[in-house]
């Protein structure tokens, strides 16, 4: 894990996918963070998007930050996130939190952690339905389209349902 004080994030993605040989293209566009404005910039589907939800997680002695990433068109279950990481409740994070976790503004957060004590967590709904998934890459004007299988390789998620029925 790389700590995120001081760092480039995007920079960090871009180093990172190629020493990996990953499959990606990186994309310019206006400054948005709303997944369907960002979406129809980009020309892809909204189901393509790769949402990063900065949260906490806790009881049954658990307390635990999360970076749970869903697809773009469906709604988290943060209770079923709870549940799946042994807690009893979760919350989204503070700004301050995901500032100091991902060294990023709400939206352009990338779906994977570069901080040890950010879980990384995924639903696994977003990698059925696409062969790429696309997602802001740690500033509001950049997003990365990246190969599906390349991104689970990489990143490493943990799989785990919680996206609302």
């Amino acid at each position: 894990m790389i700590s995120v004080a001081g760092t480039d994030i995007f920079q960090q993605l871009i180093d990172l996918l190629d020493a990996q040989q990953a499959r990606y293209r990186v994309m310019d566009h206006e400054p948005v963070g709303k997944c369907e404005a960002v979406s129809a910039l980009r020309g892809t589907a909204l189901e393509q998007g790769a949402k990063a939800l900065v949260c906490k997680v806790k009881g049954h002695g658990i307390k635990q930050h999360v970076l749970a990433i869903i697809a773009a068109d469906k709604q988290a279950d943060l209770a079923a996130l709870a549940a799946g990481i042994g807690g009893s409740k979760a919350s989204l994070a503070s700004p301050p939190e995901v500032d100091s976790l991902t060294g990023c503004v709400f939206g352009a957060i990338p779906p994977f952690s570069f901080h040890p004590s950010l879980k990384l967590v995924a639903d696994p709904l977003l990698f059925e339905r696409v062969d790429e998934i696309a997602f802001n890459a740690g500033r509001l004007e950049k997003s990365i389209v990246l190969n599906t299988a390349d991104y689970l390789r990489i990143a490493r998620p943990e799989l785990m349902a919680f996206h609302a029925a």
